[in-house]
């Protein structure tokens, strides 16, 4: 005998459904391998930076968790880490893997290559406005940020860092 669908068996039906692929897609966060992975490098190579900057500079300055530029490079320890991390879990020939894979050459590329050399520009330009007189109308222009990219070390380290965080985080799941 044929089953007869009321509209309030619907209506009942729709919101089991839609609150229970909500909380699916809710429940999922946590468990999302290599978001966790990127954000957790992230904040790791960030906070590094207070160490390695007193190691170089042999003073604290926690100022240097919120800065860009230094070492590790907290973009480059992002993006392995992601890369990495979806590599671990879909696969190398994923297309997901494939986007991270690129996402995170053209983020490093950026790292060691333009934001470098306009940091170094910065420096350059920085140091001529020092030199105009008092009466110069530059003269009292706030200076430009100089730490905007990473050396090739800093990239590199960065990214080994992102790559053992995944790792990690694969591990322990």
């Amino acid at each position: 005998m044929d089953e007869v669908m009321t509209v309030a068996d619907a209506r009942s039906a729709g919101q089991t459904t839609s609150s229970s692929s909500s909380a699916s897609s809710f429940s999922g966060l946590p468990s999302n391998l290599p978001l966790l992975s990127a954000f957790l490098s992230c904040a790791l190579a960030q906070f590094l930076k207070i160490f390695t900057n007193w190691y170089k500079e042999r003073r604290w300055d926690s100022k240097k968790m919120f800065d860009s530029g230094g070492m590790p490079s907290s973009h480059s320890a992002t993006v392995t880490a992601l890369a990495m991390a979806i590599g671990l879990q879909e696969g190398p020939g994923s297309p997901a893997f494939a986007i991270a894979f690129v996402l995170a050459c053209v983020v490093m590329y950026d790292a060691t290559g333009v934001r470098l050399h306009a940091g170094r520009q910065a420096e350059l330009l920085n140091q001529i406005v020092c030199e105009f007189p008092p009466e110069h109308p530059l003269s009292s222009v706030r200076p430009l940020r100089e730490l905007l990219g990473h050396t090739p070390l800093q990239v590199v380290a960065g990214s080994l860092l992102g790559c053992i965080v995944a790792y990690l985080m694969r591990n322990t799941d």
